[in-house]
């Protein structure tokens, strides 16, 4: 029997991309979800639930890419009826972020701020060059862009990459300080810190480049996205690597076998 993969925000751009990777998997579509319970006009045949709910107990894996707002919802109906969670919803907040680890005591879930294989590895990368770069010496600057419809900034994957080079440098995002939105007179650049710069325009779909710079020598990581599906790919590809996992929080490092 095929895997059975629902998907949240079935009727969006990147649920019906889901939707093509998890038939170009050999899986099968159990459901999906959108806002508003109508199919769209033109697609009478769309497979939808009448919500959550239903879509987590008629599946054996869920899929969520809707909103931030949504996700720590999810995550509580995925522990409450064991089925495990692919989130690839960026912008969480601290509480949601914390409501996830929380579901995660009692289901799989794999959270990833990005699910192309190329980006899981700029992460390792990231963290390998903050150990030998000191960070007395290197500031790292971290420069994003995307599409004018994105409603978070710094992006999810950006927040990520930052997070790489604290952990390198033995210190956490939080603790090492964030330089954002820069201003005005704004003084000097804070040592050790890490700076990010949000970009938004067009339909870029994802860039990502983390500088480190000093005095004598600057280098950069860049990695692009040129097609929506590299993530949808990356995401069935997560949600069959969680069937008859344990309960546990996972990212795409643990998917691609990097840790």
């Amino acid at each position: 029997m095929p895997a059975r993969i629902g998907i949240a925000g079935l009727a969006g751009r990147m649920g019906r991309l889901l939707a093509e990777e998890v038939a170009a998997a050999g899986a099968a579509l159990a459901g999906g979800t959108r806002r508003s319970a109508a199919p769209p006009a033109g697609d009478p045949g769309l497979p939808l639930l009448p919500d959550a709910r239903a879509l987590f107990e008629a599946s054996e894996v869920v899929i969520d890419f809707t909103h931030a707002a949504a996700a720590a919802g999810h995550a509580a109906l995925a522990a409450e009826t064991g089925t495990p969670l692919v989130l690839g919803t960026s912008g969480l907040d601290a509480a949601q972020e914390a409501a996830v680890a929380e579901a995660a005591r009692r289901v799989p879930i794999v959270y990833a701020a990005n699910f192309a294989p190329g980006v899981v590895l700029l992460f390792s990368l990231a963290e390998r060059m903050a150990a030998a770069l000191p960070a007395d010496q290197y500031d790292a600057e971290i420069v994003e862009m995307h599409h004018r419809q994105k409603v978070d900034a710094p992006s999810g994957t950006a927040v990520a990459l930052g997070r790489a080079v604290a952990a390198g440098r033995g210190t956490t995002l939080e603790e090492a300080g964030r330089e954002s939105g820069r201003d005005g007179h704004t003084g000097p650049r804070g040592t050790g810190t890490i700076g990010f710069a949000a970009l938004r325009g067009g339909q870029v779909v994802g860039e990502h480049t983390l500088l480190f710079a000093a005095a004598s020598e600057q280098i950069a990581l860049t990695h692009r996205s040129f097609d929506r599906r590299v993530y949808a790919t990356g995401a069935v590809r997560a949600a069959l690597w969680l069937l008859g996992r344990p309960p546990g929080l996972y990212d795409m490092k643990h998917v691609l076998g990097l840790d």
